[in-house]
């Protein structure tokens, strides 16, 4: 069969394939929806961290050190998303995203965001400012962003079969991809009002006045206003 009609057969199977959508109770892996037609709905919490200036890593240092940068990164990044309850649902390049479900899951994600700007800023930044000249002398500093957002969302299997993975269909895992790549130093987690207005106030104060660790603010998204709130805040693991 020539090429175009496989191509054009998958997009008409797609087109007439019915969906069987079930309500999820955790989060799914690759094997639990069906390729053909299969969906999970999930209520969950969405945390998409970035890390800045990976361009500029690639231009001015060697290929090593900026791998063991983003490795560091990574690697941190996943163990407190799972040491706060979230799954790993995607590594891209120097980006990751965790899932968080369950009834503390935005306050679990909130945590974790600040600890996560704890664990660049004081631990990754300065270890390898003290290892690599290079590093200390770059145009860059070593920074990153955290977007989180709430909601409703379907899980959903694509791609070949025997090369696919699961997409997520919804607003949270956008927007909080989008608000990763906010860079407003100080300020490195940046989250939507729906997760505000859902967490503890153990994610919501602290420090020995108990302060509000996060300022509102308004940011245009598809050229719609919405409140948004940013923290400089870090936590310590």
């Amino acid at each position: 069969m020539p090429l175009f009609d496989d191509l054009e057969n998958d997009v008409q199977g797609i087109i007439d394939k019915p969906w069987s959508t079930r309500k999820g109770q955790t989060v799914p892996n690759s094997s639990d929806v069906a390729l053909a037609g299969g969906a999970v709905e999930l209520d969950a919490t969405f945390l998409y961290a970035d890390l800045a200036n990976s361009s500029k890593m690639a231009l001015e240092l060697d290929r090593r050190v900026a791998a063991k940068i983003i490795k560091a990164f990574l690697a941190t990044t996943a163990r407190l998303v799972r040491h706060h309850g979230g799954t790993i649902v995607s590594f891209d390049g120097d980006r990751i995203l965790g899932v968080f479900i369950g009834n503390s899951k935005n306050t679990a994600a909130a945590k974790c965001a600040l600890q996560i700007n704890y664990t660049v800023k004081d631990i990754i930044r300065p270890k390898f400012v003290g290892k690599y000249e290079s590093v200390k002398n770059a145009s860059f500093s070593i920074r990153h962003g955290v977007g989180i957002d709430t909601g409703a969302v379907l899980a959903v299997r694509a791609g070949a079969r025997g090369d696919n993975d699961l997409i997520w269909i919804g607003r949270a895992p956008n927007l909080a991809a989008k608000l990763s790549d906010l860079r407003e130093s100080p300020n490195h987690t940046f989250i939507t009002a729906t997760t505000y207005n859902l967490l503890h106030d153990s994610s919501k104060y602290g420090g020995k006045d108990n302060e509000n660790m996060w300022e509102k603010r308004t940011w245009t998204f598809l050229e719609e206003s919405m409140t948004i709130y940013r923290s400089s805040w870090h936590w310590k693991p």
